[in-house]
């Protein structure tokens, strides 16, 4: 049966997913180091199953992944979630091992991570599962070791440059220019007191609603997994790290040019793109844009859900990921 066929299945048999507000502290905690900086990560499922990396998006961390990570254990899979640096409760300090933050940063975090941790050899490729910056990431790291990584599930892309061919090509002066007055500004750009406003008063609540189409007023959990690891005393340092890194990236790391290293690998793995409908961060035009441009893409739209789809409407979420891996299963 074509994938298409089962989707409309799938949405057929749950017309209103009231997902359920989970707890984030799913599976068990534990520290790994990547250049000697300490990463979270949570674990869950068989140790011989295949693996599974759910990869975070802005703000979050791998507790966000509350209403996932334990059903796709109960389906056979071994479940990992990571903190990228600077977020959840990996370190946010880099005390000069890491300047600055990008996806190729990520990238490199994650692809270590699968080196280390994940036993490819023994229980096979990985599946990336991100959303939004994770989305970027995984799709970053998938460019960069495609042979570690069996298939990326991306929820939204964070960057519109991944419709758009990169054609302008400034003169090395001009970009060093541009890259210091961008460094200036995020230096004199009070973060540390705006990131304390932020997490501190009810302004996180009107921030984390833009990412959701349902109300979030009522969920405390939600809540705390944003707000505490903003609240730690290197947040704001962490933060200015990653706007002067997303800011001052080479072309090579951006959307347009991770597409068309993906495209041309002679084995490519399938990617599956899952959009909200009401993305009001993200709109769903980018992704159908994105998909004209890049035919081999598949994707598929969640009605009645926002930017973090994964979350609120995890239901119907959670089965098309696994119809998704199922059929290529026994595709092959």
């Amino acid at each position: 049966m074509e994938f298409e066929s089962i989707l409309n299945e799938i949405k057929s048999d749950i017309q209103n997913d009231e997902s359920p507000i989970g707890s984030p502290d799913w599976g068990i905690s534990k520290n790994w180091f990547f250049k000697n900086l300490r990463v979270h990560y949570r674990v869950t499922g068989g140790e011989t199953n295949t693996p599974i990396i759910l990869i975070h998006g802005f703000g979050a961390s791998s507790d966000h992944w509350r209403n996932n990570a334990e059903i796709f254990a109960s389906k056979g899979f071994r479940i990992y979630g990571i903190d990228l640096l600077g977020f959840g409760k990996s370190e946010q300090n880099f005390q000069g091992k890491i300047k600055y933050l990008d996806n190729q940063v990520w990238a490199n975090q994650l692809n270590s991570f699968i080196d280390e941790i994940v036993d490819v050899n023994s229980n096979g490729k990985v599946i990336l599962i991100g959303n939004s910056l994770g989305s970027l990431t995984a799709l970053t790291a998938l460019s960069q070791r495609p042979e570690l990584i069996k298939t990326v599930v991306a929820t939204s892309l964070p960057e519109p440059v991944f419709v758009n061919p990169i054609k302008k090509c400034f003169p090395n002066w001009l970009k060093k220019v541009k890259d210091f007055l961008i460094k200036l500004f995020f230096y004199l750009f009070p973060l540390k007191p705006l990131v304390n406003l932020i997490s501190r008063t009810k302004i996180i609540t009107y921030a984390l609603q833009g990412a959701y189409f349902k109300p979030i007023l009522n969920d405390k959990f939600l809540k705390r997994i944003v707000t505490v690891p903003a609240r730690r005393s290197s947040a704001a340092k962490a933060l200015r790290s990653m706007c002067i890194g997303m800011s001052t990236r080479p072309n090579s790391a951006k959307g347009p040019s991770i597409i068309e290293k993906i495209q041309k690998l002679p084995n490519r793995p399938p990617i599956l793109l899952i959009w909200g409908k009401q993305d009001k961060l993200i709109p769903l035009f980018l992704g159908k844009k994105l998909i004209k441009l890049h035919p081999w893409l598949k994707l598929t739209v969640i009605d009645y859900s926002g930017h973090c789809l994964h979350d609120e409407s995890s239901k119907i979420f959670n089965q098309i990921v696994l119809k998704w891996l199922k059929n290529l299963k026994t595709s092959k």
